[in-house]
């Protein structure tokens, strides 16, 4: 769990670094306030992916047979979300998670798919395990090996310090199952 108290201490001693006097009227509840938002924002760093599975495992049972052919996919697109990069502790804005997977005898709760991608984010991470994670869970929850997570983001480590490329934004592509050895499916994923 994430400690809140520890955070307390530790941001009033960066405001001190920082030549900060954590005692003056606009900074007093800082250490508080930023303990709080930390706890909301790292949320998913209490859970592993397979207790994120158990959690968001709402699945209807799905006859392909009837309805639709063996490649058809299920698509959630620009799903926003945030995370914080964990080589800075900078934000990653501007975030949009698209994620495919085609359905394998169940299908899942689309508020899931979300629910998923915003759990998944809220850990200090890297874009292209968000993808990952994301993926993981989509095949333990749905059954189904083919999972495809598209994710596009701007990077405050890279938009407002370093390099300082504010237009600059990141596509990452997991593909697993047929979306990684089947190209025509993949190029849909783009349509």
């Amino acid at each position: 769990m994430i400690d809140t108290e520890a955070i307390e201490k530790h941001v009033r001693g960066i405001l001190e670094a920082l030549g900060g006097d954590p005692d003056r009227e606009g900074l007093i509840d800082t250490p508080k306030r930023v303990a709080g938002m930390y706890a909301e924002v790292f949320e998913g760093m209490n859970y592993t992916n397979a207790e994120i599975a158990e959690m968001f495992n709402k699945t209807f049972e799905d006859d392909p047979d009837s309805y639709h052919s063996a490649n058809d996919m299920v698509m959630v697109k620009d799903i926003e979300v945030f995370s914080y990069c964990e080589h800075h502790m900078a934000l990653m804005y501007n975030m949009t998670v698209s994620v495919a997977y085609i359905p394998r005898g169940k299908v899942i709760g689309l508020s899931k798919v979300a629910r998923i991608a915003d759990m998944v984010s809220k850990r200090l991470q890297i874009q292209e395990r968000i993808g990952a994670d994301i993926a993981e869970i989509m095949q333990v929850i749905t059954g189904s090996p083919d999972v495809a997570v598209i994710i596009d983001a701007s990077h405050s480590c890279m938009t407002a310090r370093g390099i300082s490329k504010p237009s600059a934004k990141t596509r990452t592509r997991t593909l697993r199952g047929k979306f990684e050895t089947d190209e025509s499916l993949a190029e849909r994923l783009m349509g």
